[in-house]
């Protein structure tokens, strides 16, 4: 999808209620979101973020972590006042959302292919949709394996559907740990580790990772090493996105702005600033 829209529209919020909330861990929340006025929402695409408001407190950019009927899901973790006050909204609460911007994974391009959906911690959010999205149109792609790295056990997102889509017999599904407790019987160790278990053909096969930047550049790095082309490695560079715009100048990253020219981005494209520490 195109680039964020420059209309002034763009920057005024439109007033969304709160459908339903619920905790996915002790420091996360998912909110479902319904347009205020009951009228129809933008449609976005997976990869795409949307700037949330919170009266009184302030706007941030959070990742559309799954459509919903009539709105939007938004998986939010608790790091300041911002997401600390989104996070504490009720059922029947007003807040401002902005959006869809950005650009989104590159789905159609990547059909025909086999696919890696790379996730650390709370990056499985913005990976979810193109979960929804291939495992919908299954035929489409050859195959799919999902990895995916918590800090701890407690830390696993999203794990109910991790089960469901473990037994599925077209997915690929393996989780991993940095710390292990007495519950845990799994695997143990950083993500990329996880690319030796997963069935792919590196010369056809597309990539989708987001997470921690140090995880994805050592990812990236993986992918690299496993014969997987950088121009098919696709990076979510979710930093510092401020207007949604591309206007304030926040989220400039090397000649590009995050929330315009992505937050998905192509690794052959980005390398060099990966690499730099002052970028």
């Amino acid at each position: 999808m195109a680039g964020a829209d420059p209309s002034p529209d763009a920057m005024r919020p439109r007033p969304y209620r709160v459908r339903r909330a619920w905790r996915e861990l002790p420091d996360t929340v998912s909110l479902d979101l319904v347009p205020a006025d009951g009228g129809a929402p933008p449609r976005g695409s997976p990869g795409q973020f949307n700037m949330l408001y919170a009266f009184g407190v302030g706007e941030a950019a959070i990742s559309i972590s799954r459509d919903a009927p009539g709105g939007y899901l938004h998986t939010i973790r608790e790091v300041g006042a911002i997401s600390r006050a989104l996070a504490a909204l009720q059922p029947g609460s007003l807040l401002g959302l902005r959006g869809p911007f950005g650009r989104g994974w590159p789905l159609q391009d990547s059909r025909g292919r086999d696919l890696l959906i790379i996730a650390g911690g709370l990056g499985l959010a913005p990976l979810r949709p193109v979960l929804d999205a291939v495992l919908g149109a299954r035929a489409d792609y050859g195959r799919v394996a999902l990895l995916f790295g918590a800090r701890e056990p407690a830390q696993i997102l999203y794990r109910e559907q991790l089960r469901d889509w473990a037994a599925r017999a077209d997915l690929q599904v393996h989780v991993t740990v940095d710390h292990a407790d007495a519950s845990w019987h799994g695997e143990v160790g950083v993500v990329p580790a996880l690319l030796a278990r997963a069935e792919f053909d590196p010369a056809n096969a597309a990539a989708m990772v987001c997470g921690p930047e140090t995880m994805m550049r050592f990812t990236a790095g993986a992918l690299r090493a496993a014969g997987v082309d950088a121009s098919r490695i696709h990076l979510s560079m979710e930093r510092n996105m401020q207007c949604g715009i591309g206007r304030c100048g926040h989220c400039q990253f090397g000649p590009t702005f995050v929330c315009r020219d992505g937050p998905v981005m192509r690794l052959d494209r980005i390398a060099a600033l990966l690499a730099c520490r002052e970028v």
